[in-house]
């Protein structure tokens, strides 16, 4: 099975494999094994990957998830592996950072003006009392913050509009 995630503006693409009792993760040149889940309840349980076990909290919400693990929580959306393939540059859009669900703005971390690099915090922004950063999905300068401390948002409501350096 071949799936393909964009974290923090980065595609990753993966292969899952089956084995006799669990799963085999591909991730570029390196195989993972045993990978195998075990659910709980709807929104949690417990990952077990190469023989270590962290229980794990999620939430689906369409081709998003939301992943709390090791006190961390990451958010993924899913590409459809064939939309992935035959999509086309979106240039334009990789200058907005988008909320991945709906909330609040906790905090922002950058100003109008400001020089960010890719993977950089822009703002952290609470849903279900999940905390969640948002990052910079490229080098650029911060433009726009559409939302200030405390102000609510819809899902993929534009949080933070970059302008490309150099413009």
């Amino acid at each position: 099975m071949y799936h393909c995630f964009e974290i923090d503006g980065v595609d990753h693409q993966v292969w899952l494999s089956a084995s006799r009792r669990d799963y085999r993760l591909h991730l570029r040149d390196q195989v993972i094994a045993p990978v195998g889940f075990a659910h709980h309840s709807n929104s949690s349980g417990i990952l077990n990957i190469a023989g270590e076990s962290e229980p794990v909290r999620f939430v689906i919400d369409g081709d998003m998830i939301h992943v709390h693990i090791r006190g961390r929580t990451r958010t993924l959306r899913y590409r459809d592996p064939l939309q992935t393939l035959a999509s086309v540059s979106q240039e334009a859009s990789s200058l907005v950072a988008r909320a991945p669900m709906p909330g609040v703005v906790v905090t922002t971390t950058v100003s109008p003006g400001q020089s960010v690099t890719a993977g950089m915090a822009l703002m952290m922004i609470e849903s279900m009392k999940l905390e969640t950063i948002i990052r910079s999905p490229q080098d650029g300068v911060v433009d726009r913050i559409h939302f200030k401390e405390g102000e609510s948002f819809e899902r993929d409501a534009a949080l933070v509009t970059l302008s490309k350096e150099g413009r």
